[in-house]
């Protein structure tokens, strides 16, 4: 997929790619912090036919529905010859006795089996995490490991 980065003076940058209908997408970045995300009309790219705009907050949560997923997908299909061995997405939630706590703290990968490949945090991955990876209310881990494994990752994150 080819982003095109456009430099708008006074403004900010607009980074779009186009997608099988021949319309845009992309998200405008204005220079005082203000995200949009917009979509262009297929016959005139430079015509916005809807724009959205965006709390850092909101646009770190879209990353996160958008990211996460597509790194699950890309892991299971790299393990679909690997019978037993499985994807997830594991939450870290507010109450999780972990928040604020380190990655080696949990002791997943002694406890379970299961390894964490990466943490989703605001829209980015974070790959290959160290045990002094220190996890936040809302991280997504990527995991990979037994169903049971995986299963005992989510009661551990959750209960403790």
């Amino acid at each position: 997929m080819n982003v095109e980065v456009t430099p708008l003076p006074g403004i900010g940058v607009r980074k779009d790619f186009a997608l099988r209908n021949g319309r845009r997408v992309g998200v405008v970045t204005h220079r005082d912090g203000q995200i949009e995300l917009i979509l262009s009309k297929s016959d005139d790219p430079d015509a916005c036919l809807a724009e959205l705009p965006l709390t850092a907050e909101e646009a770190s949560a879209l990353a996160n529905l958008l990211g996460a997923p597509q790194l699950v997908a890309q892991l299971n299909e790299e393990h679909r010859d690997l019978p037993g061995i499985h994807t997830r997405q594991i939450p870290v939630l507010e109450n999780s006795p972990y928040d604020g706590r380190t990655l080696g703290d949990t002791a997943l990968r002694t406890r379970t089996g299961v390894s964490v490949v990466a943490v989703m945090r605001a829209g980015q991955a974070h790959p290959s995490p160290t045990p002094d990876h220190t996890l936040t209310a809302g991280d997504l881990l990527v995991t990979v490991g037994t169903s049971e494994g995986l299963d005992n990752a989510v009661k551990i994150l959750k209960n403790g």
